[in-house]
């Protein structure tokens, strides 16, 4: 059976036609860019839209501050087994209170789809792919090896949380991080809202 990709939105949403008033130095900007990126400026303002309503919006809140992806590269190459233990347990309650103030519950669902946001919004490529009952989640993180024993160890950490017998197969480079887990053919991280 071939790998199907999981999307977000796997029901056709509805849309609805808007018109905003915008400074032209800023219709400019965003022409520009769509024009980069070879999108047209709809696509471009739906992804920034989207990217403020799933995590830009509550960043602040719960204490996120952006910092430069060459300092967290840099701490990454310093840590030690030691200090990846102490940092997994100092984060691992701040997920939790995370998912629950983002997505208003708390199950690994949600866990995923708020990893997944985080990844998005952080410009790091994941993706998770469906073969059979086998489930591959996918993070290019590129931050060095430290980086990527301490995304298995979270993502250990959360999947044992809530499935503690559960079989976790890892494949870890420097820059990649992929997890086969077996869920089932109907898992779907998206649909804790039906």
């Amino acid at each position: 059976m071939g790998a199907n990709r999981q999307v977000h939105n796997q029901k056709k949403e509805s849309t609805r036609s808007i018109t905003y008033r915008l400074p032209e130095k800023l219709v400019n900007e965003l022409e520009t860019e769509a024009t980069m990126k070879s999108i047209s400026q709809n696509v471009l303002v739906k992804q920034i839209l989207e990217k403020y309503v799933q995590w830009d919006r509550f960043s602040n809140k719960i204490g996120m501050i952006p910092v430069p992806k060459t300092i967290v590269e840099t701490l990454g190459s310093e840590l030690d087994g030691r200090d990846i233990d102490e940092i997994i347990t100092l984060i691992f309650p701040m997920i939790k209170d995370t998912v629950l103030f983002i997505k208003g519950g708390y199950d690994l669902k949600r866990c995923i789809e708020t990893l997944e946001d985080y990844m998005r919004a952080s410009g790091m490529n994941s993706d998770h792919r469906i073969e059979g009952d086998m489930h591959i989640f996918l993070i290019q993180h590129e931050l060095g090896m430290k980086w990527s024993v301490f995304t298995e160890q979270m993502l250990t950490q959360v999947f044992r949380s809530f499935m503690p017998e559960k079989e976790l197969k890892f494949q870890t480079t420097d820059t990649t991080v992929i997890l086969n887990v077996q869920l089932g053919s109907d898992f779907n991280e998206h649909d804790y809202h039906s």
